[in-house]
């Protein structure tokens, strides 16, 4: 019996150093319960460093906002900025206009005017046209001496009739061109028209008799003469006044051929 208990006991009493030996709380070895914390610890670690780079990320799409934010706000600046400017140039340029279409019509109004004084000047002219030349001629004899022979004025009424001016007008041709017209200023305007009204007499010669008028009426009246034709062809009483024509006693106006009228 007592070799029994003997060889039993050793297997009921633990020694300290036998509780050291454990496997459980041997070195080196780990709880299952430390184990899921470590895990937990580790998981929570890289979410950090994940949330971390997130939060970089973020920031550095924060500033990049705000640098496009300030970009686009000075952006707008300079849009406001540009659009002001455009609409003070805009009121400038419709300023100038204005300016400039004030000064047209001045300018056309006083060009008007000074061609109307040259036509006054000029009311008491009348252009003699194809009477030959000759060196050395006295150019109102000339005049007289065409008017008593080719308009048939009485010799006593030409000697009568008094002129301020005579002359041929442009410079010497050359012998076998067309003779000068001569200008003669009448010094009486019923005269002028005297001697202007036997004009018919030179029907079917090289002659002709007509009032003096500065260029731009000349221009003018090349422009109504095929119109007044046309009128004339169609049974109308059409009459050239300077630069006006009159069709059946109205003034003819149309802004594409008689724009001085505008």
């Amino acid at each position: 019996m007592k070799k029994a208990q003997c060889a039993a006991s050793p297997a009921k009493s633990e020694t300290p150093s036998s509780k050291r030996l454990r496997p459980a709380d041997s070195p080196g070895t780990t709880s299952p319960a430390g184990k899921d914390i470590a895990d937990i610890l580790e998981s929570i670690d890289k979410r950090l460093s994940s949330f971390d780079a997130r939060l970089s990320l973020v920031e550095i799409l924060h500033r990049e906002f705000k640098c496009l934010r300030e970009s686009l706000e000075f952006s707008q600046q300079q849009v406001e900025t540009l659009a002001a400017e455009n609409a003070t140039l805009r009121e400038s340029v419709k300023c100038l206009t204005e300016n400039f279409t004030q000064l047209n019509r001045e300018n056309k109004k006083i060009k008007e005017t000074v061609i109307d004084l040259q036509a006054r000047s000029m009311r008491d002219n009348l252009v003699f046209s194809g009477i030959p030349e000759a060196a050395g001629e006295d150019a109102e004899a000339t005049v007289k001496s065409f008017i008593k022979t080719h308009l048939k004025l009485p010799e006593d009424t030409v000697k009568n009739i008094v002129f301020d001016r005579v002359h041929r007008l442009g410079p010497i041709r050359a012998a076998a061109g067309r003779p000068r017209p001569i200008v003669a200023k009448f010094g009486h305007f019923k005269e002028k028209e005297h001697v202007k009204s036997r004009g018919r007499e030179l029907k079917g010669t090289d002659f002709s008799v007509n009032d003096q008028f500065p260029k731009e009426i000349l221009e003018r009246r090349r422009v109504l003469f095929p119109i007044r034709r046309g009128f004339i062809q169609k049974g109308s009483r059409a009459v050239i006044a300077v630069d006006r024509l009159y069709v059946d006693g109205q003034l003819h106006r149309d802004p594409d051929i008689t724009p001085w009228l505008y």
